[in-house]
């Protein structure tokens, strides 16, 4: 695990190429078919024939839950388990992978239709002020600039007084928990050079096309980072220069808020992408142990 651009993909195959291993990706964007380049999903060609899991399982005009992961994910454990295999858990979706482990559990709050209905109608300046009000604390950490999750915090706060803290339990599994870490200003340069690569492979012609497939632009503002700014770009809000600055700045703030998350796991052990060979250590100490 780590932040978005920092190797946890190339890391993810290389160990399952030496270990015996399938990837189960956790990642909240790559579920949905579709998103490719936005999300810089792993290509066939990048697979290098190991088996990934929870890539494009869903359609992107619907939205895809945490519960809904950890049970396609437990699927592909029980899977690559029985096949005699290691899982190897890639991603940077904190809040997926800690469900699936069991180290978080998800709030027992079923879905409120009449009150979504109310939100939905309002903007995200006013739902976030909304939140601050319920649950100081839970303000503190969401994304401000999606609307789904504002609701979901909302809707849960409304029922509980607040939304539930990360509760630390023994996890489900026997687990090594490795983090990819970079320097800030690396890691910049590397969001920089990742974002303007996509740009060449053609992800603004890909959410036009996503577009005319019948993503409305109120949904990809909802998937938020890549689509939400390709969207405005898209609709004459944006220059492609304001478009690259403003994205560059979100991603960067994005992977803050990654780090801040896996950050409070103590039990991960973090590593630079350039020490391979002290991670393939690790990993075989585990394996034997």
């Amino acid at each position: 695990m780590g932040p978005t651009s920092s190797g946890k993909t190339s890391l993810s195959i290389s160990l399952s190429k030496k270990f015996n291993g399938e990837v189960i990706s956790a990642d909240s964007r790559q579920v949905y078919k579709g998103l490719d380049i936005g999300t810089g999903k792993v290509t066939k060609r990048e697979m290098d024939n190991i088996p990934h899991y929870l890539i494009d399982v869903e359609n992107p005009k619907n939205t895809f839950t945490v519960s809904g992961f950890k049970e396609l994910a437990e699927e592909a454990v029980n899977s690559i388990f029985q096949s005699g295999k290691i899982p190897i858990i890639a991603g940077g979706t904190g809040f997926y992978i800690d469900t699936l482990l069991g180290d978080t559990t998800i709030p027992e709050v079923p879905p409120n239709t009449k009150l979504r209905l109310r939100l939905e109608k309002l903007t995200v300046e006013i739902l976030s002020k909304k939140l601050q009000k319920l649950d100081l604390k839970r303000s503190k950490t969401i994304d401000h600039l999606n609307k789904r999750r504002l609701i979901r915090a909302i809707e849960i706060a409304s029922v509980l007084g607040k939304v539930p803290p990360i509760q630390k339990k023994q996890s489900s599994y026997k687990t090594l928990k490795i983090g990819i870490i970079l320097p800030d200003e690396q890691l910049k340069t590397k969001i920089k050079s990742r974002l303007l690569a996509r740009i060449k492979l053609g992800m603004i012609n890909e959410a036009r096309k996503l577009h005319k497939k019948g993503l409305s632009w109120k949904r990809m503002e909802e998937l938020g980072l890549e689509y939400r700014y390709l969207s405005r770009h898209l609709r004459g809000k944006l220059t492609k220069a304001e478009m690259i600055e403003q994205l560059n700045t979100a991603i960067w703030q994005y992977a803050k808020r990654q780090m801040k998350w896996f950050k409070r796991d103590k039990d991960i052990e973090w590593f630079s992408p350039s020490q391979t060979k002290e991670i393939e250590r690790k990993v075989r100490r585990f394996l034997v142990e």
